[in-house]
């Protein structure tokens, strides 16, 4: 809880933080890399920093944080906070480094605000601050214990024993622990970090979800090559995996992690809705290995939209798996429709006439604008927010909003 003080003061100036956020978001960032250009080696993702988006979900997550805190001062927005620490760790962010962030971060706001930086007004902010490194440390330790790990210690090297092309600029990778070693637990719909050296010999970290039955000691990922854009650079990693690496090449992996999977300990047996677009069906397909892996007889509605069949990655596999599964069925949707769906919808997702099952817990992952309106939809025909799990492939844009 923040003090009954420092909340006056964080209310009577968010307004204006929250107006300067981005700009000094981008100083931060420029300052923090001059001074300590390592943190570029293997932490921070150079596309996102390119692009922006690692910038603006940090500008989003301390306005939302600060938000919640101011609205609801008894209650810790835990699904921001989630979210976030399961992102650093799968990249091995360590407590220390929240002591290098606050320097450059105060720092940015100090040049951006000037004057109007007080005393008082940065004592507020720095509380809030703190309020939020303090959660979040205390959730990233409680993952690499869970984990099994040293914090920041999490990388294992894994053989490549397979490579299959699933569709157009996708390819799966199936690996076995290189140690010998037990593959680490995981759950379905998490992901690890695959660690690569670039060709400048800088280590860049992408997360790619389990695309096969987490519970099985071979893994698998599922890839889509990222092309540049006139906005974005290219994919480093994606780029890099689909271009060079082949069976028996080894691949630097992280544990596994994620704050959206199925929850075996759970006791819950009713009915999923698994949703998805693109490369978004990774981790649904993971889901339904480890259902079907495990004779599940739950009920389960999958909801796929792509391009066409032939774009769709894992589309033989995901019928496969819900042909076995004796409570599952399937509905795609396809913009260039094919011979191989002949019963597929064409166009882009649309739920009306389609029979969600009631208390389902749903599961959602795709391109950000696909999900926006999923849920629209979802929200429209009766299911409530609170069922609705969402996973989002790079820096989360949309939760900090939501969670304020």
């Amino acid at each position: 809880m923040l003090s009954a003080e420092s909340a006056a003061v964080v209310r009577a100036t968010l307004p204006a933080v929250a107006g300067a956020l981005d700009e000094i978001t981008t100083r931060f960032y420029a300052a923090m890399f001059r001074d300590r250009p390592e943190l570029l080696d293997g932490m921070f993702n150079r596309g996102n920093q390119a692009g922006g988006t690692q910038r603006q979900a940090l500008a989003a997550s301390i306005a939302g944080f600060a938000t919640a805190l101011l609205d609801n001062p008894d209650v810790r927005p835990d699904a921001l906070l989630n979210r976030i620490a399961h992102k650093h760790a799968a990249v091995g962010v360590t407590d220390d480094q929240y002591t290098v962030v606050h320097k450059y971060l105060f720092g940015a706001i100090a040049e951006v605000l000037g004057d109007a930086v007080t005393p008082q007004v940065a004592a507020a902010w720095d509380e809030v601050y703190w309020l939020m490194a303090g959660a979040l440390i205390g959730r990233e330790a409680r993952l690499y214990q869970e984990a099994g790990v040293e914090p920041g210690r999490i990388w294992r090297q894994w053989t490549v024993v397979d490579r299959r092309t699933e569709a157009p600029e996708v390819v799966s990778f199936l690996l076995r622990p290189a140690d010998g070693r037990r593959a680490p637990r995981a759950r379905a719909g998490q992901y690890v970090s695959v660690r690569v050296r670039m060709a400048d010999g800088v280590h860049q970290a992408r997360q790619y979800s389990l695309s096969s039955d987490p519970g099985r000691e071979l893994r698998r990922i599922t890839v889509k090559r990222v092309a540049a854009t006139a906005t974005a650079p290219g994919g480093e990693v994606s780029n890099l995996l689909h271009s060079q690496v082949r069976v028996g090449d080894r691949l630097t992996l992280s544990a596994p992690f994620g704050d959206v999977f199925l929850d075996d300990r759970a006791a819950d047996t009713g009915p999923l809705v698994l949703v998805s677009a693109g490369i978004g069906c990774t981790p649904m397909t993971g889901i339904l290995a480890h259902l079907e892996a495990n004779s599940s007889a739950r009920p389960v509605l999958v909801l796929h939209a792509d391009r066409s069949p032939a774009d769709h990655a894992l589309r033989t596999e995901t019928r496969e798996l819900v042909g076995q599964l004796p409570g599952a069925r399937a509905v795609f949707w396809y913009e260039h429709p094919g011979l191989e769906e002949p019963d597929a919808r064409v166009g882009l997702m649309d739920l009306s006439g389609v029979e969600l099952p009631d208390g389902a817990t749903v599961f959602l992952c795709g391109p950000l604008p696909f999900m926006r309106d999923v849920r629209a939809q979802l929200i429209g025909a009766g299911v409530p927010a609170r069922r609705i799990r969402y996973e989002v492939f790079g820096p989360d844009l949309w939760l900090p909003a939501t969670a304020a």
